[in-house]
């Protein structure tokens, strides 16, 4: 009796959930806001007393350590970078235990991805404990549980070190990985792990930073137009070879 056609095509066994990583500030929660108001305070108590918002958005998506290095250049600080550290730390974990948002298709995000079996991590600049302190005054530690902080890696974004780092945690190859980011230094990061990533920038005029170009979904206008819907919908897209 001859074989039918279609008995002889191999089942298609489906892919894997793609691991996802997360940057946290600017990205899953609008912690910028609290992250300048800690840095305008530890700046006023060394006699800082024009730290302004614009001047704050240069250092998005720069770990806080390098960030308060190059103030402590440009500002003539003497006082040691741990002090400076801890008591930028110690001001924003007060602010982000009070109030800290959540973008709401971010959190929609998470859940489906959750629900769908997507292994996730989040990987910032913060400090471990700042991590800690967000996610858990959101809810979002019940859903992400893999976390990294820059601290625990040789070098901060845009060098790759916490994202690998990331997937080694989650025991995935970074290859198959997808970063979600505000900044450019974070997409750049990226990247440089050899990840896809899709890019939400916090800063809106920074969309054409070319940092950016190598991402595999942009969304030109930051939060106001990402979806959950649109980032899964990518997602699912099989992986084209470079």
């Amino acid at each position: 009796m001859s074989t039918s056609p279609a008995s002889q095509i191999a089942p298609v066994t489906p892919a894997p959930p793609a691991p996802v990583i997360f940057d946290l500030d600017g990205t899953l929660v609008d912690s910028e806001p609290n992250y300048y108001e800690a840095g305008r305070r530890l700046l006023a108590n060394y006699g800082v007393a024009d730290f302004s918002w614009e001047h704050h958005t240069r250092f998005i998506g720069i770990g806080t350590r390098e960030t308060l290095e190059i103030l402590s250049r440009e500002f003539g600080l003497d006082a040691p970078i741990e002090e400076l550290l801890a008591g930028k730390n110690r001001t924003y974990l007060e602010l982000a235990r009070a109030r800290t948002e959540v973008f709401p298709e971010m959190r929609a995000f998470v859940e489906r991805l959750s629900a769908a079996g997507h292994p996730m991590a989040v990987a910032s600049g913060s400090s471990r404990a700042a991590i800690e302190a967000v996610l858990a005054g959101t809810g979002l530690d019940a859903l992400l549980t893999t976390l990294v902080s820059a601290e625990e890696v040789a070098h901060g974004k845009p060098e790759p070190d916490v994202f690998l780092e990331a997937a080694r945690r989650l025991g995935v190859d970074p290859a198959d990985c997808v970063v979600l980011e505000d900044a450019a230094p974070g997409a750049l990061a990226a990247h440089r792990a050899g990840m896809r990533c899709i890019a939400v920038p916090y800063v809106a005029g920074t969309a054409d930073d070319p940092a950016f170009a190598s991402a595999g979904l942009l969304f030109r206008g930051g939060q106001g137009e990402f979806t959950a819907r649109a980032a899964y919908d990518w997602l699912g897209q099989p992986v084209r070879s470079s």
